[in-house]
This record gives structure tokens, C-alpha cells and sequence, in this order.
């Protein structure tokens, strides 16, 4: 056994061998070196893709109440709106000549009816905001916010409409009564 040993070492190269791989040493410790480094570099990722989600959710939280915000904001104008039409409209529609007694009834009415249900709107949106409201999101007291925002411009197109169809009432029954009470000089 020996013997086939020192013949095969002593054979000419011409066969096709293979030696043992050598290691170098001071590539595989620079391997090492730069895997412990890469790791080192993805647990800074890690940490920071974690801080981005934290961020990212602080920053939706703060969107969804800004959305609150200017709901809000908006169901306010909206009332204000509503309490301008009750104040000023209202008031010369009321009190005009041209409106039956029976008809001042019906507006007062149409537009008390209205009024309250801005008021309930207002108590409502007081009840979600002052308290947990059945354990909501903040997107779902958004939602329910913009709903509530949207009925409220409703509210106010309403009052417009009838308030718009009550002056025109006035002023036709304006133009007839000039028409009917003319002087003619014949």
C-alpha cells in the first residue's frame, strides 16, 4: 500500500488530480469580520424600520384627528350657517305681509325641525369626541364624523332650498298683488 502510494506520487503529472484545498487564513478571518459587520448593519435596519412603523402610526393618529378637527370645524360653520338663515331669513319671511297665517306655521315648523336635528348632530358628535363611544378607532369616530359632517351640509343646502322657495313665494305674491292693486287709467 505504501509502495502504490509513492508510485502515484512519483507518476507523471499528466493525470488529472486534484490537491487538497489549501485556506487562507486572512481571507476567511476578513469573511468573519465582514459578516459580524453585516449583521451589525441589519440589526440597525431592523431598529430603524421598527422606529419608521412607530412613527408612521403616531403620524396616522395625528391625521385622524386632524380629520376629526376639520369635521367638526365644518359642522360648526354648518350650524352657524343654520342659525344665520333662523336669524336673518327667517325672520323677514315671517314677518312679511305676503305668508298666510297657516303658512307661517308649516315654515316655523320646516325649519324648527331642522334646527333640532342640528342639535341632536351637535350632542351626538359631544358624545363621540368627550368619550370612549363604545370603544371606537379614531378612523371610525372620523368616519362616523364625516358622515355626521355631510348630513350637516345637507341641513344647510335644505334651509337654502326652502328658504330660496319662501322668498320666491314673497316676491311672486309681491308681483301679484302690484298687478292686481294697479291703478288703471282708462
Amino acid at each position: 500500500m505504501i509502495i502504490i502510494l509513492i508510485i502515484s506520487f512519483l507518476l507523471p503529472a499528466r493525470a488529472a488530480c486534484q490537491g487538497m484545498p489549501t485556506y487562507d487564513n486572512t481571507n476567511f478571518i476578513s469573511l468573519v469580520k465582514q459578516l459580524i459587520e453585516s449583521g451589525k448593519q441589519t440589526a440597525n435596519i431592523i431598529k430603524t424600520v421598527e422606529f419608521l412603523k412607530t412613527q408612521k402610526d403616531n403620524i396616522e393618529k395625528v391625521n385622524d384627528v386632524v380629520r376629526q378637527l376639520k369635521a367638526v370645524r365644518e359642522i360648526g360653520r354648518n350650524n352657524q350657517r343654520l342659525i344665520n338663515v333662523m336669524q336673518n331669513d327667517l325672520r323677514d319671511i315671517l314677518g312679511s305681509p305676503f305668508i298666510k297665517p297657516d303658512e307661517v306655521s308649516r315654515v316655523s315648523q320646516s325649519f324648527t325641525s331642522i334646527v333640532e336635528n342640528s342639535l341632536n348632530t351637535l350632542d351626538f358628535i359631544d358624545e363621540i369626541l368627550s368619550s370612549d363611544y363604545l370603544k371606537m378607532t379614531d378612523a371610525e369616530r372620523t368616519a362616523i364624523l364625516n358622515e355626521k359632517e355631510l348630513e350637516s351640509r345637507e341641513m344647510v343646502a335644505n334651509i337654502t332650498t326652502k328658504t330660496k322657495r319662501y322668498k320666491d313665494i314673497i316676491s311672486f305674491r309681491k308681483m301679484q298683488d302690484k298687478i292686481n292693486n294697479r291703478e288703471t287709467e282708462y
